[in-house]
């Protein structure tokens, strides 16, 4: 009796401890399953597909700090380094929504890079991806941030520059009826109210034109272009502003020199530069302008014997509304935006213009454009220019 209970107890001890071992096994089993799934960085179903065709930045974070999956976008920005989020504001922001919860949005000024100084704006978005990973998203704003400060300095000079000569002319308004029976003062303010009128004019074309350049048809419809005429006229029409200053105007040829654009706005273009190197030379200066090819460019050079232009402001000088001297440039009437046009006009072609200049010397501007690089047969591609633009040009100097 004794014997047959012992044996029944152990048989039942036996088949629980039997159980309770299944069952662990078991359990240790599916915990095995859970650990192996939360140390295999995945993430849902489709999010890498995003971030691979995401332009911007995109990170996706684990519970302890590891990128699991970025895109070339935020690789691009050194956003990521070694496996880790690179950027403190960013860390700071994936700590926040993984603690709260809540998603985040905030705009981050960083750096591109551990070394560059090169400020980015980004607008960053933080916010839980499933239960256990954060979805970082940047997007770059850097580019839209700078047009917006050049728009508000653009109307903000455009205010300042209008306000004097439209002050101007209200007072002379002014003045002209109270002299109004003196011949001679009235002479005086109508000289003077027309010189203020021509001013507000020349301030108005040349914003027009500014605003045309950066137009995305600015070049709608490029002619072949012979650079003699081009040159010829933008000299015919400095050549009376030439003689009243006593300067004289000296112009080389190359029969050869061809471009494909717009004729109109070339001609803008070396007129600014030869009305420049006129307004800052001495009396009895000399303007040269100059063309030759190489490289398959075309370069025109416009060279002044002026004042010069101190190192610090020569970056600056293709800047709306920048005056190296602000007294003299009122004095010659300047308005601060020939230079920006030049720029824009000659960037327009598929070229660019450098300056050279010592203080006391003189300037030389050059404009450098792409050389048509195939002569048409007569009577398929028409080259613009007048005859009379053509013997003006002969005559220069």
């Amino acid at each position: 009796m004794d014997s047959t209970w012992l044996v029944l107890v152990s048989l039942v001890l036996g088949l629980l401890i039997g159980a309770g071992f299944v069952v662990a096994v078991f359990a240790a089993a599916r915990r095995g399953e859970r650990v192996a799934k939360v140390v295999t960085p995945s993430v849902p179903d489709g999010v890498s597909q995003v971030l691979d065709a995401l332009d911007s930045a995109g990170i996706v974070v684990d519970p302890s700090g590891n990128v699991v999956k970025a895109s070339p976008g935020a690789l691009a920005l050194g956003l990521v380094r070694d496996g880790k989020i690179a950027n403190a504001e960013f860390v700071r922001l994936a700590s926040q929504v993984r603690d709260t919860g809540d998603p985040v949005t905030e705009d981050v000024d960083i750096t591109r890079g551990p070394f560059s100084d090169v400020s980015l704006n980004l607008t960053v978005r933080a916010a839980r991806l499933g239960t256990r990973y954060v979805l970082v998203l940047a997007q770059d704003h850097t580019e839209s941030r700078r047009l917006d400060e050049v728009r508000r300095d653009f109307i903000a000079n455009i205010s300042h520059e209008l306000k004097t000569p439209i002050g101007a002319v209200s007072l002379l308004a002014e003045a002209l009826d109270s002299a109004a029976d003196d011949a001679g003062q009235v002479r005086r303010f109508a000289a003077r109210l027309s010189t203020e009128a021509k001013r507000l004019a020349r301030i108005t074309g040349e914003i027009i034109d500014l605003s045309r350049l950066q137009a995305a048809d600015a070049l709608h419809q490029p002619e072949l272009l012979a650079i003699d005429t081009v040159i010829a006229a933008a000299v015919d029409q400095n050549r009376v502003a030439a003689d009243a200053c006593g300067v004289t105007l000296v112009a080389s040829r190359d029969p050869d020199a061809r471009v494909y654009g717009d004729e109109a706005l070339l001609v803008v273009a070396i007129h600014n530069l030869i009305a420049n190197a006129i307004a800052y030379s001495p009396t009895r200066g000399r303007v040269g302008v100059g063309v030759s090819r190489r490289d398959g460019l075309v370069e025109i050079a416009v060279t002044d014997q002026g004042v010069g232009i101190p190192e610090e402001d020569r970056a600056r000088v293709f800047e709306r509304f920048y005056r190296v001297d602000q007294a003299r440039s009122r004095h010659t009437g300047g308005t601060g935006l020939g230079l920006s046009i030049v720029k824009h006009a000659v960037q327009n072609h598929g070229g660019d213009v450098r300056v050279w200049s010592l203080v006391g010397k003189g300037s030389t501007f050059t404009i450098r454009l792409p050389e048509a690089q195939e002569k048409p047969l007569t009577g398929q591609i028409p080259i613009t220019g007048s005859a009379e633009n053509a013997a003006s040009f002969d005559n220069a100097g």
